[in-house]
């Protein structure tokens, strides 16, 4: 969600920062037909292109999902950006 939620959200490649997981545990990178997801631990394969719409959606589910299951164990998802409806920038720079 921080990375949707950055002013330059969409100009640039995501790849997941995380204290609990391996650099490249999960990418994000836009081609000339759309964005592609993948991780380190599937090198080689990747994701079907999608537009960007598609992808925030996505990700907006995904981080739900994630929030739901945090909850579900007793923790407090606060420490968790919530999936808003709007970002700083809706469509990436150039499109």
């Amino acid at each position: 969600m921080h990375w949707l939620q950055s002013p330059d959200a969409g100009g640039r490649d995501f790849d997941l920062d995380s204290m609990s997981a391996d650099p490249g545990l999960i990418w994000i990178v836009r081609s000339e037909e759309g964005w592609r997801v993948g991780s380190s631990l599937e090198p080689g394969v990747r994701t079907s292109p999608v537009a960007w719409d598609l992808l925030v959606d996505e990700i907006k589910r995904f981080v739900h999902s994630v929030r739901e299951g945090v909850v579900a164990l007793g923790i407090d998802p606060t420490f968790i950006p919530e999936p808003g409806d709007r970002f700083p920038h809706d469509r990436p720079r150039g499109e």
